[in-house]
């Protein structure tokens, strides 16, 4: 079933929803199925899988010089999508990025979804190699979001890359985009960005699931705004659970948002991670109550393959 449908069905309750990484290269699927396992009770309508592109590292030769080699350390986005909804009957939905894939190998990938009964996709453009300044994409490849978004709309309309196929099937994919609630990084302003937002709804996006966020205003106000924009897709917002003092640092580094005051006082009263744990658990079941009394359509919860945090906030929740 698609996003947008478990949505319209759910006759305003607010669903739950979780992202999950997929396992380290050589590590097993086990891995997956222990980390949804404990929140089956809380009945998932759906289930993102991360995609993670190639990394590079350089190993020095013999000869002092060095060899730059391509590194995949989380692949099988696809399989664990297979797998999920073999196992639990629960709707997957991959991240498809453009970092990585020429526009042939994502018209592929796309073609193994649809394969697969996959009918849900979340379009990222996905961020840059590491070492790399900016996001640079592959030759042949998408540049943009909404090139990748473009692409899976015009198989959805039965157009693909060789315009001499004859007899082709068109997809079914739901299509999903990212909103931030605190303006992309690299986004001049929150105008601009917005702007950007609505050219990929207007352009066949279905839903927005929003960058996680700390403070439930910055959600509430860009809702608003969007619809002053006329932007009236669903927006689905994004919680994560801090779990230690480290993150109060790493996460605005690398997803470029803010503390709340209050949450940074309560976590510099900690003295240790359990009790730095505590009070994330804490402040996102209050964020999580208010969502759910504002009539959200649905929660999703960046478990970071942390099922435990994740499981305590939703059973005061749900």
């Amino acid at each position: 079933m698609k996003v947008t449908e478990h949505l319209s069905k759910a006759g305003g309750k607010t669903l739950f929803s979780i992202e999950i990484l997929p396992p380290l290269k050589g590590r097993s699927m086990n891995e997956i199925y222990q980390a949804i396992d404990p929140l089956l009770e809380f009945k998932p309508s759906f289930i993102d899988v991360t995609y993670h592109r190639e990394e590079y590292v350089y190993k020095k030769r013999p000869d002092g010089t060095h060899e730059k080699k391509s590194v995949r350390k989380r692949p099988g986005t696809v399989g664990i999508c297979a797998a999920i909804m073999n196992k639990y009957g629960i709707d997957a939905v991959p991240h498809i990025i453009c970092g990585g894939f020429t526009r042939d190998e994502t018209e592929n990938a796309l073609i193994d979804l649809s394969f697969l009964g996959i009918d849900n996709v979340l379009v990222l453009r996905g961020d840059s190699i590491k070492g790399e300044g900016a996001f640079i994409p592959e030759p042949a490849g998408n540049a943009y979001a909404i090139d990748l978004l473009g692409q899976v709309v015009n198989m959805n309309k039965g157009h693909y890359l060789d315009d001499e196929l004859q007899g082709v099937a068109p997809t079914g994919f739901c299509i999903g985009v990212a909103g931030y609630p605190e303006k992309h990084f690299e986004a001049p302003n929150m105008r601009s960005d917005l702007k950007y937002l609505k050219a990929k709804v207007d352009a066949g996006a279905e839903y927005i699931v929003t960058q996680m966020f700390f403070d439930n205003k910055k959600y509430f106000d860009f809702v608003a705004t969007c619809k002053d924009m006329g932007i009236h897709v669903p927006i689905i917002p994004g919680i994560k659970v801090l779990t230690t003092k480290k993150q109060m640092t790493v996460l605005p580094s690398l997803f470029h948002i803010d503390i709340p005051d209050d949450l940074e006082d309560a976590m510099e009263h900690c003295d240790t991670n359990e009790k730095v744990k505590e009070a994330g658990i804490e402040w996102a079941i209050q964020q999580c109550r208010e969502l759910k009394a504002a009539g959200v359509p649905c929660i999703h919860f960046y478990t970071m393959g942390n099922s435990d945090t994740c499981k305590r906030v939703a059973s005061q929740v749900y």
